[in-house]
């Protein structure tokens, strides 16, 4: 009988545990959200912990290796760092809306999934259900161009047909 009480008390008393984590939460939360002025608030709700507390004991790691990443991106071009990720509203206006390469080698179109490796070093992907089937080209002139909601699409020079893409590398 004790046998198969244990298993049932461990299960109940993970589930109390992790209960109390998510009240600790709330109660966090619930105190933030009493706070009138709105950078107060922000910081409340930004001193949340976040996960479980190897999460945050992995966090300030995690922190340092990502400041010690930041500054070889910062001194990057903004033609290097186009389509690497979420451009911020502040610096939209210094962010290129386009960039103009070419495809390296023999291009005859594409499909899903299919890859491309740019002049510049730049890796990109075809993320929609797209193809195209054009004629063999030699280092294909290409122009990936960002819309206003920051989807990527690769423009083929010579051709209507354009596909949704994601940058690599």
């Amino acid at each position: 009988m004790h046998a198969k009480t244990l298993p049932l008390f461990l299960l109940f008393a993970t589930a109390a545990a992790l209960a109390d984590d998510a009240l600790a939460d709330d109660a966090a939360i619930l105190q933030c959200r009493a706070l009138p002025a709105t950078a107060a608030r922000l910081a409340c709700y930004d001193a949340i912990p976040v996960g479980s507390a190897a999460a945050s004991a992995n966090a300030p790691a995690a922190s340092a290796a990502a400041a010690g990443a930041a500054p070889a991106t910062a001194a990057a071009t903004p033609e290097q760092r186009f389509g690497l990720g979420q451009v911020k509203p502040v610096a939209k206006a210094n962010e290129p809306t386009s960039i103009e390469s070419t495809i390296e080698g023999n291009f005859n179109g594409w499909g899903p999934n299919t890859r491309f490796k740019l002049a510049n070093g730049q890796v990109w992907r075809v993320i929609d259900g797209s193809s195209a089937e054009l004629g063999p080209v030699k280092n294909q002139q290409v122009r990936i161009v960002r819309n206003i909601f920051g989807t990527m699409f690769l423009e083929v020079a010579g051709s209507n047909n354009s596909a949704k893409v994601r940058r690599l590398q």
